[in-house]
């Protein structure tokens, strides 16, 4: 499995990605591209076009040519890989597919983007495609993009697209501003590495916008049965200094931890085993504390040590469920 997986879907719609514009969409819409999950599939259920699919679907092309659907980027950033996933289209995929990327700040029209004057650069060549597979191709590129335009040929459905990378944040600008930011939110460039478990719910899911949709939108580990607890390890999206603390237990009614503690450290590691060991130097900075069902928590006078941080290390005892942590704090200034 390619690493670059591990990295967050810049173009997701839960962080506001959009399906702008696509040439064709006859039996199934754009936006399904960017939805959560791999889509599913209902036998029987046809709308006035044909069968009802959850993807982008275009129709038979009967002229020489191909497909496209182009994407803004909810967090413009640097692309590591893409997954074209063509879940439950089996007879009807793509042959091929290519991918390219435009860097373009702002909300340019539709115009301007599948116009003659916009700038695309190919960031995958027309590659195969499997049906009824997630399609992970790596991308060979360091330059940030606000846009993506995938090209399907010569014609077909995609359920899903992700595209996977690094957001750009503009370190240096918010550390000027000294005002205070979420340093682990995800559209701030937080990362979570690792989790001990994510049996109920993913680990990513802990620094998504906004709040928690439902319990399936938080992190939730398995029912623990013997001595320990659960932990996660978080990039922070910048070096900072840590003012105030969030734990929010929305919708964690029967299930949430008894307690969490948070620890903090400086380092270049990036090995998850390292880290989450005590090589990486950890400081507390919230200790031990209880939790409660279905509630955010707030923390600042009891934060113990402040940074400046590059990782967080947030521990749940001794298992459960938690929607969102928020680490409010000021950017460091670069050295």
């Amino acid at each position: 499995m390619h690493a670059f997986i591990e990295l967050c879907d810049l173009a997701a719609a839960r962080v506001g990605g959009r399906a702008v514009a696509a040439n064709d969409e006859f039996f199934a819409s754009k936006e399904n591209l960017l939805r959560p999950g791999r889509g599913v599939f209902i036998p029987g259920k046809f709308t006035s076009r044909g069968k009802w699919m959850d993807g982008w679907e275009t129709r038979r092309r009967r002229t020489p040519g191909n497909d496209w659907c182009v994407v803004q980027l909810g967090m413009p950033g640097v692309v590591r890989g893409v997954d074209v996933d063509t879940n439950h289209f089996i007879g009807n995929f793509p042959e091929r597919c290519s991918l390219e990327g435009l860097h373009r700040p702002g909300r340019p029209s539709v115009a301007a983007l599948v116009g003659p004057r916009a700038e695309w650069t190919p960031l995958l060549p027309p590659s195969k495609l499997q049906g009824g597979s997630q399609n992970l191709f790596p991308i060979e590129s360091d330059r940030p993009w606000t846009h993506v335009r995938l090209s399907i040929y010569p014609d077909g459905g995609v359920a899903r697209l992700r595209v996977h990378g690094e957001v750009s944040v503009d370190v240096a600008t918010l550390a000027r501003s000294k005002r205070l930011v979420d340093l682990a939110a995800v559209q701030r460039g937080g990362l979570v590495l690792g989790a001990s478990d994510m049996h109920f719910g993913a680990k990513d899911n802990l620094i998504m916008p906004g709040r928690a949709a439902n319990m399936g939108d938080g992190w939730e580990t398995r029912r623990r049965r013997g001595p320990g607890h659960d932990w996660l390890v978080l990039r922070l999206g910048a070096l900072g200094l840590i003012q105030r603390i969030e734990i929010d237990t929305n919708h964690f009614k029967g299930n949430y931890p008894e307690s969490a503690s948070l620890e903090g450290c400086r380092t270049g590691m990036t090995s998850l085993e390292a880290l989450a060991g005590e090589a990486a130097g950890w400081q507390e900075v919230l200790p031990r504390t209880r939790l409660g069902p279905h509630k955010r928590h707030f923390f600042g006078g009891e934060i113990r040590a402040r940074g400046p941080f590059s990782h967080v290390r947030f521990k749940i005892f001794p298992d459960g469920g938690v929607s969102r942590l928020r680490i409010h704090g000021r950017v460091d200034s670069p050295e």
